[in-house]
């Protein structure tokens, strides 16, 4: 069985994803209205077998490609051929899930120094004093 290699330790098996062809859209002569060599993906977060905390972080996830119902779709369209398409695509869901892999670090709050302030509230008056002569001349 084929899986996709999120992390050392979360793989996802390939039966999990589903991959349909489609036709392409856009220019591209008459192969883009013959073969179907776009990829249409669909992954369900909530039928996975991913971890919990990565569904977690994905279904929280404000990305329009994760739909209501907690499905990720991908349309692949850039290759020629339908085996790159389906490379990219499945490269996309990768960077997708490994996205919410790490967490971020937590932003520690500092004040702004006396020094730092006095000198920004000193360029504003400059600045000011700089506008202020713009004006017409009486």
């Amino acid at each position: 069985m084929e899986t996709l290699h999120i992390s050392q330790r979360v793989q996802l098996p390939l039966s999990e994803v589903e991959m349909n062809p489609i036709r392409a859209s856009g220019p591209g002569g008459q192969n883009v209205n013959k073969l179907a060599s776009a990829i249409h993906l669909r992954f369900d977060i909530r039928t996975s077998s991913l971890p919990e905390l990565y569904k977690e972080r994905l279904l929280a996830l404000s990305d329009q490609r994760i739909t209501q119902e907690g499905v990720v779709v991908l349309k692949a369209q850039e290759a020629r051929t339908q085996e790159a398409n389906r490379e990219a695509a499945l490269a996309r869901l990768a960077t997708l899930i490994r996205s919410v892999a790490s967490t971020p670090k937590r932003r520690i709050a500092t004040k702004p120094s006396r020094a730092s302030q006095r000198r920004r509230v000193d360029e504003k008056k400059k600045r000011g004093q700089h506008k202020a002569l713009r004006g017409r001349v009486v």
